[in-house]
């Protein structure tokens, strides 16, 4: 109320919205955020229909899978929400995104924003998803007017099917027919025509008789995305003697203290989110007697903490590391320590991985220690967690800002071809060109463990390739879009680094000179870190003979209509690229995906040839489904569709 009525008071003359919030006072309108809203009602009816939030994926977590909604669902889910009175449709993402420096979506989300979104992360069309959403809005388009102005009528043609008509007083008619069936095709009368409707999928009728597009019958192309990797190199420098500057800090408390206190501190209320980093420092003194320094058993290290993850040093040797995940950021770190008579320093290096963005009460969601016990010691077990621990925040190279160039010089850097791998709280300095070309850039961190990357002072993120705790169970390898989407339905990447390239703008690169620092927080091997361009390498389409064919062949300028409704695909490459070869080409029966075609037992054998002479050395091309180029009386009464796919280059 107060949110609402603060808003109204500042008299902008706009409509005010409130997004998931089911009791928004007047006038602010509720709106939807979901995979599904086509059933949303708004609280009143003087107030528009409008999906606020349409995810067309979902955010990956470090050590989560990678999730992927297709396109045929969220064709589905949009096509349903206007047929059912929809106004306002906005995709949450549109633009897969980045997120920069130490922003990031929630705790655990990746560096990548990725979203699985129509526009990827790097800007490039996610195909077949954006073409196919493409050819869904025009065809949405098509039927503007009397949405608009006409009135709708609910028309049930049997089970799980249902037609919703829209008229004007001019006559004008558009229609939409759903099958909400998630398993069962549907043959429908409507209008005194037969209408065949697959599983789970709304067909479009501008005219309320022709099919210009059905959800579930992508003709759009599809894209096989490549990263090409790229050697870091130095224009001044041979290929051997590339140069790294090194410089490692030691563990534990670095400078004066920021405070000692018997007990933990919450690490978010601590360091106020300026760093990820709060040092916890303490000591144990062994006595020459212990047994476990005459049996050789080591003594357990027992860290229980609220999040997000730590990394563990006793006398200054790194011990292991301890972390929450996506879904529980509360963790156990139980590891055997190495202690030696006398005393010994417990260092212990907690942060932060994102902060909570949502929920009730998400501000007061903490992180940080709330017990470090000691194992296998003569006494039994010593509680650590009311001992006096000195705390400081960030780490030294962060406070002396040696990733930007005026702080650079603020400290030694030793110079070495060869720098030593898996090395703990280690900075990495090289100076690097940009790697060639004009595509997107990504930083390929695969073989290095967690931390913080850099390039000329612009803060590229965290990276950490963790892997996928899920088994390859847990993923599939094909994914059915009949059915309600969730975000563990369709996932791919089980066992594989969650997170391997990090995107690094082409406008923060110089053509040469680029100062590019990392910080490894447990030890990586920074000689394996290259660029990596991302590249249209491979250009699929499948499209069979019952697909729509009502529309326009291409845009722009060359503007070609598809008057014959002969079904039809296209291929397009990238600009300045061409097709290079037609790697498959198969009119029948072929069957498998992008990637991995298969010809069927019914196969045109002059396949390639059309697709060849069609699409050779062109930039963009288009093949009909027609008897002009392929065999008309081939396969009798089976349905025959066209699979192909081609390189770019």
């Amino acid at each position: 109320m107060w949110a609402a009525k603060m808003a109204v008071s500042q008299n902008t003359g706009v409509p005010w919205i409130m997004c998931q919030q089911w009791d928004a006072p007047d006038p602010v309108i509720d709106t939807c955020n979901s995979f599904y809203c086509d059933q949303f009602t708004p609280t009143s009816p003087n107030r528009p229909k409008i999906w606020t939030e349409n995810w067309p994926g979902w955010f990956k977590t470090f050590g989560g899978r990678d999730p992927h909604r297709p396109a045929e669902d969220v064709a589905f889910s949009v096509a349903r929400f206007f047929q059912k009175g929809g106004s306002v449709n906005n995709y949450y993402m549109y633009h897969g995104g980045t997120n920069f420096g130490r922003t990031a979506g929630g705790p655990f989300i990746t560096t990548s924003y990725d979203y699985d979104a129509p526009i990827d992360e790097y800007g490039l069309p996610r195909l077949p998803k954006w073409g196919h959403l493409k050819e869904l809005h025009r065809a949405i388009k098509l039927c503007e007017h009397v949405l608009l102005y006409g009135k709708s009528v609910n028309i049930s043609l049997g089970p799980s099917v249902e037609a919703d008509v829209y008229t004007d007083s001019s006559g004008a008619c558009a229609a939409f027919i759903s099958n909400v069936d998630d398993k069962n095709d549907k043959t429908v009368q409507f209008r005194n025509a037969s209408y065949h409707l697959p599983a789970w999928s709304v067909s479009i009728l501008p005219d309320c008789m022709n099919v210009v597009f059905n959800t579930a019958k992508v003709t759009s192309q599809k894209n096989i995305v490549a990263m090409i990797p790229e050697s870091l190199q130095q224009s001044d420098k041979g290929v051997n003697s590339f140069k790294w500057g090194i410089v490692k800090e030691k563990p534990g408390i670095w400078g004066k203290p920021d405070f000692v206190k018997n007990g933990f501190v919450d690490l978010i209320n601590t360091t106020k989110d300026t760093t990820d980093y709060l040092w916890h420092t303490t000591s144990i003194f062994v006595g020459e007697n212990e047994e476990f320094l005459k049996n050789g058993r080591k003594p357990v290290l027992l860290i229980e903490s609220k999040g997000h993850a730590l990394h563990a040093f006793v006398n200054q040797e790194y011990q292991g590391t301890g972390t929450g995940n996506g879904t529980h950021s509360a963790f156990t770190f139980k590891n055997p320590i190495s202690l030696r008579a006398g005393k010994n320093e417990i260092a212990l290096l907690c942060l932060t991985v994102g902060l909570q963005t949502a929920g009730p009460f998400y501000e007061f969601v903490g992180a940080g220690l709330t017990s470090v016990k000691i194992e296998g010691l003569n006494n039994g077990t010593v509680d650590f967690s009311s001992y006096a621990w000195t705390y400081k925040m960030g780490v030294q190279g962060q406070h002396q800002r040696i990733y930007q160039e005026d702080g650079l010089n603020n400290v030694s850097w030793t110079s070495t071809s060869k720098p030593s791998k898996m090395q703990p709280l280690t900075w990495y300095k090289a100076i690097v060109d940009a790697p060639p070309g004009d595509e997107p850039v990504g930083l390929d961190m695969l073989h290095m463990g967690k931390g913080l990357a850099w390039l000329n002072g612009e803060e590229i993120g965290r990276y950490w390739p963790r892997k996928s705790e899920f088994k390859s169970e847990d993923c599939v390898k094909e994914c059915d879009y009949r059915g309600k989407f969730n975000p563990d339905k369709c996932d791919t990447g089980c066992g594989e680094p969650t997170q391997r390239w990090y995107h690094v703008p082409r406008s923060w690169l110089k053509p040469s000179g680029n100062v590019l620092v990392i910080f490894e927080e447990k030890g990586g091997d920074p000689e394996k870190i290259t660029f990596s361009r991302r590249k249209i390498s491979r250009t699929c389409a499948l499209v069979a003979e019952d697909y729509p064919s009502v529309g326009l062949l291409s845009e722009g300028e060359d503007k070609i209509q598809n008057n014959d409704n002969i079904p039809f695909t296209r291929l397009t490459c990238p600009s300045n690229t061409r097709i290079s070869a037609v790697k498959f080409a198969s009119f029948g029966t072929p069957s498998g995906s992008c990637g991995s075609y298969l010809k069927g037992e019914c196969h045109d054998p002059n396949s390639s040839i059309v697709v060849e002479k069609a699409c050779l050395n062109k930039n963009d091309c288009v093949i009909k489904l027609s008897e002009e180029n392929f065999e008309a009386n081939l396969c009798p009464g089976l349905s025959r569709k066209l699979a192909v796919e081609a390189m770019c280059s």
